[in-house]
């Protein structure tokens, strides 16, 4: 028994310990993007279904003898991967599908050993109940899933504070050889305990029915559903916040211990209870939709959909958990879960992006659910709570769906995001304005009176830090370099002879400051476009002798991190004259990134300044903006009179590449 459950729970540590790992690796490469994580789920909910693919097949087709041999093979090979390290080569270029380029990563640096690692719980499954007949082997199931749990959050918690990311690789590999030592002996104790036959006959004492069609099809559309939900709050989540460890796992985390509550005990199959609770968070999700302020309120964003999210997969798991088959059909059942995880993962990372114009998925998913269970339900007091929640977050997403069908909205999805292009103010209004928004946040506007067209606007305007830092630069040509192009409003800025070069990730973002706004077009000065991210297109150019370099690729509130470390701070100076200025765009409601640019920067022998920018009319703060130089006068220099203010020392340990943690700056 020891032998097995150690095995399992190894493997399923293993399982779910690389997936963060793996992802904060790549996630430099496509701009720190949420997307990322979502692909990677994709590609981890579909090697699973191989995996348990493969488990089904070995488990009742193949006699113990072959099983051993054929498995012991791959474990062998297996190790000859390791570490789990991705090869640069991988690194994308700019104008390539970044999420089949994921796929093809992810399957290059772990294919092979996530494969084995997501068969060995079913296949160790079966191995336990021909060993010990008439024992449950569900009970393992849910061990699986809580060692995955303690994977998860001990990530976050524990080693991604504790543990640079290169160590963390090794660290997996070497606990994967461990494994495998494991997983082998299983492998041949049951090839030498069993007949030469293949086997079949475990839990023949349950004289349950073998299972239909139809109970496939409700097993499959409930991990769906499951599935569905756990990658649109992912999304939800981390769009607007930041791709980090910490949002990743968190619905990851309620996913797998809905799971484990589902599996363990028949007691946790509360139907009524589940139902009416969801009702009521279904009107919450329904009232957060269509409250601005309440879209903004980050303790009630995580609260609520985390909550939507476990109480729904609490209604899948335990409906997937009461309608279990016996055990001699366990690995079909398995593999049919595992297909529902898979279907869902792929309607949400692959196929959404390009049918549905805005998320859309989460309230889809939602009312399925809904009306699935209330239909499949005999019981009223399962049925009314979930109607009514059902209708009113359906009428929400219906009046959702319609808005992005209105032609005066201008809106466009890809693996980045969601960009629109909307206008602001009534038609006399002369602050009337253009704004390019993704997610909730504005990336630029542009006025629409004629006379105020060229006027930068928002983050980038003249008594903002940005304009100040404008205004400091040398007379003359001048080149300037801008990390993300938002609307291009900074274009507005060009004189004769200069040259602005941004740096844009997301080609639907060029494609709207193009089409939809002018500051590029009236820019006097010379602009260029360089498609890709901004780091990596630095890093393989030469040195551009930039008067100023201005970093400003967030994605919605999203923090990216790889911008921020002490080698990109290394790789900018390499692109600034002496004497330039290297300005970061820090404005964000829900972390401080103001003393940990300066903290790099006085590392590296270089001086910061933080430029706060209010308006005196209104009061609302504007910008926050960290100029960076050599210069030893910065914070003295007029044009930053009446802004500039000292940046305090921060305790937190320095960003590198190899290390960050996003907890150390929340607000």
């Amino acid at each position: 028994m020891l032998l097995y459950a150690g095995t399992i729970f190894l493997s399923s540590f293993l399982l779910f310990l690389v997936q963060p790992v793996i992802a904060k690796h790549i996630l430099p490469w496509f701009g720190g993007a949420a997307s990322v994580w979502i692909i990677c789920l994709v590609f981890f909910q579909f090697a699973l279904l191989l995996g348990y693919a493969y488990a089904d097949f070995v488990a009742r087709r193949l006699t113990p003898r072959v099983q051993a041999i054929l498995h012991s093979s791959l474990l062998v090979v297996s190790l000859l991967t390791l570490p789990i390290t991705p090869d640069p080569a991988w690194k994308p270029l700019g104008d390539e599908n970044a999420s089949w380029r994921i796929v093809a990563l992810l399957t290059a640096s772990i294919g092979l050993p996530y494969f084995l690692l997501s068969s060995t719980s079913p296949l160790v499954q079966v191995w336990f109940a021909r060993a010990r007949p008439g024992a449950s082997p569900y009970r393992l199931f849910a061990l699986s899933n809580l060692a995955s749990l303690l994977a998860l959050f001990g990530y976050p918690i524990v080693i991604e504070p504790l543990i640079a990311a290169r160590t963390q690789s090794w660290v997996w590999s070497g606990i994967f050889a461990l494994y495998v030592a494991g997983c082998l002996a299983c492998v041949w104790r049951n090839a030498t305990a069993s007949s030469p036959h293949v086997v079949q006959s475990a839990g023949a004492t349950d004289d349950r029915p073998a299972p239909s069609v139809a109970d496939y099809a409700v097993w499959t559309t409930l991990a769906a559903i499951g599935s569905v939900l756990l990658l649109a709050v992912s999304n939800h989540l981390t769009q607007n916040i930041a791709s980090v460890p910490l949002l990743w796992v968190l619905p990851l985390g309620l996913y797998l211990i809905s799971f484990i509550f589902s599996f363990d005990a028949a007691g946790w199959y509360r139907p009524r209870l589940y139902a009416g609770i969801l009702a009521a968070l279904l009107v919450g999700v329904a009232y957060v939709l269509v409250d601005p302020d309440m879209r903004l309120n980050l303790p009630v964003q995580i609260t609520l959909f985390s909550a939507v999210l476990f109480v729904a997969c609490m209604l899948c798991h335990t409906e997937l958990a009461h309608l279990k088959p016996a055990p001699r059909h366990l690995t079909g059942f398995y593999l049919t879960v595992s297909l529902g995880g898979a279907i869902g993962a792929i309607l949400v990372g692959l196929l959404a992006p390009i049918t549905l114009k805005d998320y859309l998925e989460l309230e889809i998913a939602l009312v399925i659910l809904a009306a699935l269970v209330a239909l499949r339900s005999r019981d009223w007091l399962v049925k009314a709570p979930l109607m009514a929640g059902f209708s009113a977050l359906a009428l929400v997403g219906w009046a959702h769906a319609y808005a992005t069908f209105d032609p005066n909205n201008v809106i466009a999805r890809n693996f980045y995001g969601v960009i629109r292009v909307v206008e602001l103010g009534a038609p006399n209004d002369p602050d009337r304005a253009r704004s390019l928004v993704h997610g909730t946040i504005d990336h630029g506007r542009q006025f629409l009176a004629p006379e105020r067209q060229r006027e930068p606007a928002g983050y980038f305007r003249h008594a903002g830090g940005i304009g100040r830092a404008m205004s400091m630069l040398p007379d003359g040509p001048r080149r300037i370099g801008i990390i993300g192009l938002g609307a291009g409003a900074l274009a507005a800025y060009g004189r004769d002879g200069d040259v602005i070069r941004f740096y844009e990730i997301n080609a639907a973002v060029v494609d709207f400051a193009v089409s939809r706004f002018s500051y590029m077009s009236d820019s006097r000065a010379r602009v260029d476009t360089v498609l890709g991210d901004g780091r990596l297109a630095l890093e393989r150019e030469s040195p551009q002798a930039y008067d100023l370099l201005a970093a400003d690729a967030f994605s919605g509130d999203a923090i990216p991190v790889h911008l921020i470390t002490a080698e990109a701070m290394t790789l900018y100076r390499r692109h600034v004259k002496p004497g330039g200025i290297i300005a970061f765009n820090v404005s964000n409601r829900f972390v401080d990134m103001a003393p940990m640019v300066a903290k790099i920067a006085r590392a590296q022998g270089l001086h910061a300044v933080l430029c706060r920018d209010v308006d005196l009319k209104t009061g609302k703060r504007m910008s926050d903006w960290v100029l960076v130089s050599d210069d030893p006068r910065l914070a003295d220099r007029p044009e930053l009179r009446g802004l500039a203010q000292p940046i305090p020392d921060t305790t937190a340990a320095m960003w590198t590449d190899d290390f960050s943690n996003l907890l150390q700056v929340l607000r």
